[in-house]
């Protein structure tokens, strides 16, 4: 298994080049593009799942109740996971015929017009289904592009560093999730206490989508900047991260893509029961502001940082696999206790979010990383990201659908029975892992 690079290696003849125009690649310009990238995709996914509680049960939905029209735009939600595994199926030929650069800019253009062009989608009231239709196709193209927006950096981080750093460079990827949350929770507070009501209804939803297609372009040249060197495609080539044709990857590494897919469901049910979950419960059974949800999640977002900083540390030290039982078991008792604390007000919603993302950090933290670890060399850039979507799409596409058609209509314990179940498919994957030898290793 390749490590950090030694003289002598390819890694270190490119160290050489004196050509100006080639341009070296560290692992810390990887661990930047990673970190660029992830957010970039997190913030056009709060981006817009935040507006499906605030903004499209009334535009879209409206003649609908406030529950069912918040059900009804968690199912737009929900659209882009099921294209997501279809995304990758088809950007990895792209990746094949024509190369990664090319693979990388079409669906990160797809992913931002689609974005941008959310943000123009008239309402139910003036377009009728139409509207709801146009919202829908927009949606699957976010699904598709993001899943042609894997482009290998975290598993080559993870082979580009020493073993023993491992897991400090596999959580990584993951930061992007809680910084894309607090820049989109920041914009729409902003929204909200400078725009009235009917202001923010009619037509300041529409600039965070704005602002999202402004920040992909700025992701798409950072990652290209490293995807088109060649010192990225040496370092891709010589660590045998190709994109291999999906029926030889079923065959070869199929088993370790099922269990790959079960691993993180418990972090990846987590990652929508104390963000998205929270909001829409708050906002539809209570009466506190929306933006005092959000300043909720902007802080869990910076707990959620932390925790997943440290859950780097904590697998160098322990081991990941560890790491992730007790994650699970963590998150099994969370399911728990936390809707008694979301259903005790203002102070209990806080409580419910900070500690939630507290847990979701140590597991989250470590879950890229994971699913990478099944695989060998030779699948790991193609089984890596095909698991990652088909992951997404059962451990959190459903969830707030899910939680909250549960918890509305049988009470919130219902939707803490729904993530206890993601926690005991996570330990049941785990324990499998180890029982068939497909150890789960800090590789």
């Amino acid at each position: 298994m390749a490590a950090s690079v030694q003289p002598g290696s390819a890694g270190s003849r490119l160290n050489t080049r004196e050509d100006a125009d080639d341009h070296h690649v560290s692992p810390s310009d990887i661990a930047v593009g990673v970190i660029i990238g992830r957010t970039s995709e997190f913030f056009d996914f709060f981006v817009f799942s935040i507006a499906c509680v605030l903004v499209f049960p009334a535009r879209l939905f409206g003649f609908l109740g406030p529950v069912e029209g918040t059900l009804a735009s968690f199912v737009l939600l929900a659209l882009a996971f099921v294209a997501r595994p279809v995304g990758t199926v088809i950007f990895m030929a792209v990746d094949r015929a024509v190369g990664r650069k090319a693979k990388l800019t079409a669906s990160l253009l797809l992913l931002g017009t689609s974005t941008v062009a959310m943000g123009l989608v008239p309402s139910y009231d003036t377009l009728g289904w139409w509207a709801i239709l146009i919202m829908a196709a927009l949606r699957i193209g976010q699904g598709l592009a993001l899943g042609g927006a894997w482009d290998g950096l975290p598993s080559l981080l993870a082979l580009s560093v020493p073993r023993e750093k491992r897991g400090f460079y596999a959580m990584i990827p993951q930061l992007g999730a809680p910084i894309g949350l607090f820049v989109a929770a920041v914009l729409y507070v902003y929204l909200l206490i400078n725009v009235s009501a009917e202001e923010f209804i009619d037509w300041g939803w529409r600039y965070p989508f704005f602002v999202a297609f402004a920040i992909n372009v700025v992701a798409l040249f950072a990652r290209l900047r490293i995807v088109a060197s060649p010192d990225f495609d040496t370092m891709l080539t010589s660590s045998e991260l190709n994109p291999t044709r999906i029926r030889p990857t079923l065959r070869q590494d199929g088993r370790g893509m099922v269990l790959g897919i079960f691993v993180p469901l418990a972090s990846f049910a987590m990652f929508h029961m104390v963000t998205i979950f929270p909001l829409s419960w708050v906002f539809l059974y209570s009466n506190d502001a929306p933006e005092l949800v959000l300043y909720s999640l902007m802080l869990g977002s910076v707990a959620g940082i932390g925790s997943i900083v440290a859950s780097g540390y904590i697998a160098d030290g322990i081991g990941r696999q560890r790491l992730l039982m007790l994650g699970a078991l963590a998150i099994g008792a969370f399911a728990l206790f936390g809707p008694l604390l979301l259903a005790a007000g203002r102070e209990g919603a806080t409580i419910y979010i900070v500690l939630g993302f507290i847990l979701l950090g140590l597991s989250f933290g470590q879950s890229s990383g994971v699913i990478a670890s099944l695989f060998g060399k030779r699948n790991r850039y193609t089984a890596s990201a095909l698991v990652s979507s088909l992951s997404w799409m059962f451990g959190a596409g459903f969830a707030p659908l899910t939680a909250l058609s549960v918890a509305s209509y049988l009470g919130l314990w219902a939707a803490g029975i729904y993530l206890l179940s993601g926690a005991i498919c996570t330990i049941v994957a785990i324990r499998m892992a180890r029982r068939s030898e497909m150890e789960i290793t800090d590789e």
